[in-house]
């Protein structure tokens, strides 16, 4: 029994030794790289640069005496003078005034008129005085001129007749109370018609502020003044 025992042990010692054979011959080969080269790595210290010199003050005198020298300015160039306005020469003569021309046109124009064709009548009542702070010289000014119905009347018969218009100019003087006197005739077309009796017989219509000096009044300044008919 115990010799049966020790066999049975030698078997399986050679059954383990078989299997760690089998093992070692069925295992591939392995082989083994070539271990890669060494890095040597050298520490330099690392060196700080000195810091610069300070610069100088401002108030040190430099080699050579004398003040720093001023901040430089850019002066811009001057403009050149502007030329002369040209001289105005006056006209040697004064342009001829143009008469007041007042009338009823046959056709409508293309600025208003000066709106004397109305008439009414009214009442008002006040009274005052007042002195203003404002002089100067002013021309004389238009208030009012004949109607249209006032020239129709006054319109040369046989000139009506014939259905002809005409015109004449006057020249008169202006009063303080805005009325014409003085008149006379200048000139009439067509002459020979009537028309600047008709003209001066149409002068009582007229009325005008008179011209100033200085602010005051003037009695007596001359107007030139055209009446026209259609």
């Amino acid at each position: 029994m115990k010799q049966w025992r020790w066999g049975a042990a030698g078997l399986v010692a050679l059954l383990h030794l078989g299997a760690f054979v089998l093992l070692g011959v069925g295992r591939p080969q392995t082989t083994l790289d070539a271990p890669p080269p060494l890095i040597i790595v050298d520490l330099i210290p690392f060196e700080r640069p000195e810091p610069p010199p300070p610069p100088p003050a401002e108030s040190a005198v430099t080699q050579g005496g004398g003040a720093p020298a001023a901040a430089s300015s850019v002066r811009p160039p001057r403009p050149s003078p502007a030329p002369p306005p040209p001289e105005v020469v006056a006209p040697p003569r004064p342009a001829p005034e143009q008469p007041l021309v007042v009338g009823a046109a046959p056709e409508p124009g293309p600025t208003p008129g000066q709106g004397q064709g109305g008439q009414g009548t009214g009442s008002g009542g006040g009274s005052g005085s007042g002195v203003g702070p404002g002089v100067g010289d002013g021309p004389p000014r238009i208030i009012r001129g004949p109607t249209v119905g006032e020239l129709r009347g006054l319109h040369p018969r046989e000139a009506f007749r014939q259905r002809r218009g005409g015109r004449a100019t006057l020249a008169c003087r202006v009063r303080l109370d805005t009325t014409l006197s003085d008149c006379r005739l200048v000139d009439e077309t067509p002459p020979g018609m009537g028309f600047g009796q008709a003209a001066l017989a149409a002068s009582r219509h007229f009325r005008f502020r008179p011209p100033t000096q200085n602010g005051a009044p003037i009695d007596g300044r001359e107007v030139r003044v055209g009446v026209e008919w259609p």
